[in-house]
């Protein structure tokens, strides 16, 4: 209480006055005003029969001029203070209508951030005491239930809030679940986009790859994918424009003309389409573990992009991402010029020489190719994979 922290002269004084006072009051006469200085202790005796209804006894009246005033009238007036402060309080349920104890309970003033909390009992019942005036933010949590907010609630002067009835919702379960893809599933996207690349919409662009950092291709990946451009129709179509561009000019005469002599220079075309395809980007590939795909570089000078694309024509990317020579392609194109003196005619073999001039060939188609790739191809071509600068290479 206060008034017990009254300075130890102070109470001594109020004390002695108290004392000597009341029989001084009792030896007055009715016909002087009376002095009623009545102790400290009895300060909250005397607001409680002011507060139920009026006060008997004498009448008090202000002390004779010149007598300094008790202290114990200060400290009455203080404690007889009505209080204006209020309380909230209500009840949790959870959607059975069932009491939810042991909830939290958080009470902050939007003001002054100040934070008040307590728990339900078992009944779900909370009460928050002596809540001054202002704004406030209620907030009831429980395990497994999901939060309750109430926002911008208000307290008048001594006002007791009733909060209506708070009922809690199951918490909604949410869990995380991290999906890493091997290397065999991402090179497998990857080369689902690259099926979807034509040059103009119409020619197959399949073996370029404008992801810098792809995913290495398995063997059977290698194989499908140069399965997928010989069967392709433009591919089948290529070669009968050859045969009939041949035909025309009457190379290859061995063959003769007529639907015969196209026939089989369609089929000698095709033949070198398809042999070329299957062992330099799947079988030999496969031998020597290496990307048969040809990588857009896409930044730098034009010289050292340049320099870059004619360069992939001797080395390349290695299945273990580091660069080799590139056996796969240069042993396959010797192969393939080898294998085609087995059906042109006979007239138009001339043995290891005509196999290396289609070897050098093969190279040096290999280059134009590349260069076009790096400078062109990606401009006409639809159906490429838009990525951001970050994503290109830089060799």
């Amino acid at each position: 209480m206060w008034y017990l922290r009254v300075p130890g002269p102070c109470s001594f004084a109020v004390l002695l006055i108290a004392w000597i006072g009341s029989p001084t009051c009792a030896q007055t006469s009715n016909s002087q005003p009376t002095l009623n200085f009545k102790p400290a202790l009895f300060a909250s005796s005397q607001s409680d029969s002011a507060t139920a209804g009026p006060v008997t006894g004498h009448e008090t009246t202000d002390p004779p001029a010149g007598l300094p005033e008790s202290p114990a009238s200060h400290i009455a007036s203080q404690i007889i203070e009505p209080t204006n402060a209020g309380s909230i309080l209500g009840t949790v349920v959870d959607p059975n209508g069932a009491e939810v104890a042991n909830a939290l309970v958080t009470l902050e003033n939007e003001d002054t951030r100040i934070q008040r909390t307590l728990i339900t009992d078992s009944a779900g019942f909370f009460k928050f005491e002596a809540v001054e005036p202002g704004r406030f933010h209620l907030t009831v949590s429980s395990s497994g239930y999901a939060r309750w907010i109430a926002d911008d609630l208000t307290i008048q002067n001594g006002q007791s809030y009733d909060v209506p009835e708070v009922a809690l919702h199951i918490a909604s379960a949410t869990s995380e679940v991290e999906i890493i893809a091997t290397g065999h599933e991402i090179a497998e996207d990857q080369m689902h986009y690259a099926e979807k690349q034509r040059v103009l919409g119409i020619f197959p662009n399949f073996y370029a790859s404008y992801v810098w950092h792809a995913a290495p291709l398995s063997s059977g990946q290698k194989f499908r994918l140069a399965l997928r451009t010989t069967v392709d129709p433009v591919s089948i179509a290529i070669p009968a424009v050859v045969a009939g561009v041949e035909q025309s000019q009457n190379s290859y005469d061995g063959f003769g003309q007529g639907a015969q002599g196209f026939a089989k220079r369609f089929g000698a075309a095709s033949a070198d389409t398809a042999i070329s395809t299957v062992l330099t980007d799947a079988v030999f590939p496969t031998i020597f573990r290496q990307d048969p795909r040809y990588f857009y570089k896409g930044t730098g000078s034009v010289i050292s992009r340049a320099m870059y694309a004619i360069s992939t024509v001797v080395i390349c990317r290695g299945d273990n991402g580091r660069w080799q020579p590139n056996y796969s392609n240069l042993v396959g194109n010797l192969a393939s010029a080898s294998i085609s003196n087995t059906y042109y005619p006979s007239s138009d073999r001339n043995g290891a020489r005509l196999t290396i001039n289609n070897w050098l060939i093969g190279d040096a188609s290999g280059a134009i190719s590349s260069l076009f790739q790096e400078f062109l191809v990606k401009k006409i071509s639809r159906g490429v994979q838009s990525l951001p600068d970050s994503e290109l290479g830089t060799k």
